[in-house]
């Protein structure tokens, strides 16, 4: 097994160990990175002088007995959105081309300070507004997409690029591209993580969280970034617990949500028999079924986009003027409709989102998590438009990549996405479990008991 084949948790083993160095991680990484990105296309840069400054510096921390924790000297790709110190930042956009920050946003400086190896950027939707990634392809099956916005981050970690790959979730766009690139993908509560430094698609649906290829990977990566932030605006000063410290995985009288209603409604069969199989697993693991029925299903997308759409219109309403030109034209239309979007309709979607959160904060008076799938297929082709449902009716599949995504950034709570299967085609199934918020805790639970009854979590994509 080469190096850049180990979870992040191996490869801590490893290292704490003394059997593996930072460095010769790091190598193995680039080394795969060089092999991979002509198909993938997954960095829009890659840091290689910088990652292996970096993993010769943790490695002698390490040898002079000045270990930092488990992910010391771990290779991490970070989304383009994130502010990097002297790297570039672009957001894949030409909008923002040779940009380069002065300082880190704050997930950076708290990764680095645990002493991770950044080797790159990875791409995203530009400025994250959209499900797809238009410069990288799935590790699956290179034909089809990997999702968005964190589409470089999901594919970066399946394909073995990184060993953690750092998103944001404004619609589902870290658990998006763990469904299709078969990683698990944290969306934390919001206010959990900071988002200081990252560029904002919708400053009040905005979260930043992890893409890893297993559930304890996730749990120490969250260790490291949860927190307040007293700078962001957004962040809340609750209580951070040792997230792996914590992790028993036992779900022995847990109560599951299961939605009779929106979540299974237009789902390919394929999907839906993973999900309810994923269940299953966890009933037998001493968990409990109840079904409920989801609120105000007829409004989630209409007030998703009666949001994200003003907000983001008003964070690029000065560099739409002056250089309007550079955007992706599909980006260009959806920030100028933005503009149009009367006030009063804004506040009703705001005024509808405490509706919903105030009905799914009594719903799980019932339950201690929801779950659903992730997404109504696996990973489409790229020049799939539109998917064909067995009633007759068509869907645009940019629409329906954020329709089960979409309730959990209204309510602001936690969810884990973690893959439960394959379709006949090899293709990666996703679920997701939803928490109450601040109960990230409960949900990796519930991730880490699944992924130790199956052989299903932590596997890399064949590419190459």
């Amino acid at each position: 097994m080469e190096p850049f084949e180990l979870s992040l948790t191996a490869a801590a083993e490893e290292i704490a160990a003394g059997r593996l160095s930072p460095v010769e991680l790091t190598e193995s990484v680039l080394a795969r990175i060089e092999t991979t990105e002509g198909a993938l296309g997954a960095f829009a840069h890659v840091s290689a002088d910088l990652a292996r400054d970096q993993a010769v510096a943790a490695e002698k921390e390490i040898a002079a007995g000045r270990y930092r924790g488990p992910l010391h000297g771990i290779p991490l790709g970070v989304k383009d959105l994130y502010d990097t110190a002297g790297v570039p930042s672009t957001s894949s956009s030409k909008v923002r081309a040779g940009h380069v920050p002065d300082v880190d946003a704050v997930a950076v400086t708290r990764l680095f300070e645990a002493g991770m190896v950044m080797v790159g950027k990875t791409h995203t939707h530009e400025f994250a507004y959209g499900g797809r990634t238009h410069t990288t392809r799935n590790p699956w099956d290179v034909s089809r997409i990997p999702g968005g916005s964190s589409g470089g981050s999901g594919a970066a970690v399946a394909a073995g690029s990184c060993m953690v790959g750092m998103g944001t979730d404004t619609a589902g766009s870290i658990r998006i591209p763990a469904s299709f690139c078969g990683t698990v993908g944290l969306k934390p509560t919001y206010g959990r993580t900071s988002r200081r430094g990252v560029a904002s698609l919708s400053w009040s649906l905005d979260h930043v969280g992890p893409l890893t290829r297993n559930v304890e990977d996730c749990a120490l990566v969250l260790d490291a970034i949860a927190g307040h932030d007293p700078l962001d605006p957004a962040s809340v000063d609750v209580p951070v617990p040792g997230y792996t410290a914590g992790l028993t995985g036992d779900v022995t009288g847990l109560r599951i949500g299961v939605p009779t209603n929106y979540f299974f409604e237009h789902v390919h069969e394929d999907v839906e028999r993973g999900v309810r199989a994923a269940i299953d697993v966890l009933v037998g693991l001493g968990a409990q079924v109840r079904e409920v029925t989801i609120p105000y299903p007829d409004q989630i997308l209409a007030a998703e986009w009666g949001i994200v759409t003003p907000e983001a219109a008003a964070y690029h309403q000065e560099s739409l003027r002056s250089s309007a030109e550079l955007y992706r034209p599909e980006t260009r239309v959806q920030l100028e409709v933005g503009e149009l979007l009367l006030a009063t309709d804004y506040i009703k979607a705001l005024r509808v989102r405490t509706l919903m959160q105030r009905a799914w904060a009594e719903m799980f008076t019932d339950i201690d998590v929801l779950v659903a799938p992730v997404l109504p297929f696996v990973a489409p082709r790229v020049e799939d438009m539109e998917v064909t449902w067995p009633d007759g009716s068509t869907e645009s599949v940019d629409l329906a990549m954020v329709r089960l995504t979409s309730p959990a950034n209204l309510t602001g709570q936690p969810t884990l996405a973690l893959p439960v299967g394959f379709d006949p085609a090899g293709l990666p199934v996703g679920m997701q479990v939803m928490g109450r918020p601040f109960d990230e805790a409960r949900l990796l639970d519930v991730g880490k008991a699944y992924e130790a009854a199956t052989d299903v979590v932590g596997r890399l994509a064949p590419l190459g």
